[in-house]
């Protein structure tokens, strides 16, 4: 089987990560790599014996060997990069969040007409136990949906000793902060196990920067959301309660849970530890709550990137 040609632009930690993955994967040739520090971009070929260096994304784009491409920079420059892509007949895999605005993401929608176009938003939905938490609400054990829920915040820690980059909490870079950067995934991760049924009817919502005694801890300048929390109702009833915060001046807590009426499950998408497990709390008239252990195992975060560049071959072959 011919591998697929691929150009990676961004060269920063995911970027080449993405070059890496996709070498491993052994259904892409990484040909070239582009980003505008230079060097980076000399770097990341010399340590994966990438042939072909750019020093911004359009030239990489003009190159007409290359088939796909991967955008791994700030998200306000990935939207006209998309759209050259398309125009010059190439795949497309973009890092999350996916773009600046929903307008963004119609424009892309729109443009890439038969070609196969991706985000990196479900990661974490490509791991066991979300196959099995999945097919496991698929088959209407839990009843009705009532509530499905989200509460992930980090504590603040120490100064970091760099200083972290500006795009992270830039709304002009970023489109926004946490709600972005790490709200696109427990979306897709909740949304995506419930099948994709849940439809917002009613959004409340607020939003805080960061708390004024840890301004140390981001760039400055920083002006987007470091703590959100939403209240969702769906068309068909059920509710969404989002709550995720980073710099958070509380202990870490991460929740992930869907309650039915005839029962619940508690998930783990980014849970610590080696052991993971999804915890279905049934019910019976007689004995109330019963609970039982759905899914146990070793859930490989660090395989989440190899998953999805080997989803993306995957959807380029199957024309999806």
């Amino acid at each position: 089987m011919q591998r697929i040609k691929l150009g990676v632009i961004g060269c920063g930690v995911m970027g080449v990560r993405h070059v890496k993955a996709a070498q491993d994967s052994g259904e892409f040739e990484v040909i070239a790599v582009a980003d505008l520090r230079e060097q980076l971009a000399k770097d990341a070929a010399a340590k994966h014996s990438v042939p072909k260096v750019y020093g911004n994304g359009d030239a990489l784009l003009d190159d007409s060997e290359v088939e796909a491409v991967v955008l791994a920079m700030p998200a306000f420059a990935r939207t006209p990069l998309a759209l050259h892509a398309f125009r010059n007949g190439k795949h497309v895999l973009t890092e999350k969040p996916v773009a600046m605005n929903a307008q963004e993401v119609e424009r892309m929608i729109e443009a890439r007409g038969k070609l196969t176009a991706g985000c990196c938003s479900p990661r974490f939905r490509l791991t066991q136990s979300a196959d099995a938490a999945t097919a496991f609400v698929a088959t209407g054990a839990l009843g009705p949906l009532r509530v499905v829920r989200c509460r992930a915040l980090s504590a603040a820690g120490k100064p970091p000793q760099n200083t972290p980059p500006a795009w992270r909490l830039k709304k002009s870079l970023n489109g926004g902060g946490i709600l972005l950067n790490w709200g696109c995934y427990d979306l897709d991760y909740l949304l995506g196990i419930t099948g994709w049924t849940l439809k917002p009817k009613l959004v409340l919502a607020q939003t805080w920067t960061v708390p004024p005694q840890f301004e140390s801890h981001i760039a400055p300048g920083s002006d987007a959301e470091t703590y959100f929390t939403a209240f969702i109702r769906c068309e068909s009833g059920t509710i969404i309660t989002f709550e995720r915060g980073e710099y958070m001046p509380a202990q870490a807590d991460g929740q992930w849970q869907i309650v039915g009426t005839k029962g619940s499950l508690k998930l783990t998408m980014t849970a610590p530890g080696a052991k993971r497990a999804i915890i279905h709390d049934d019910t019976t008239t007689q004995n109330g709550v019963i609970t039982k252990t759905l899914w146990e195992g070793d859930d490989n975060y660090g395989a989440v990137s190899d998953l999805l560049i080997r989803d993306f071959a995957a959807a380029i072959r199957e024309r999806r």
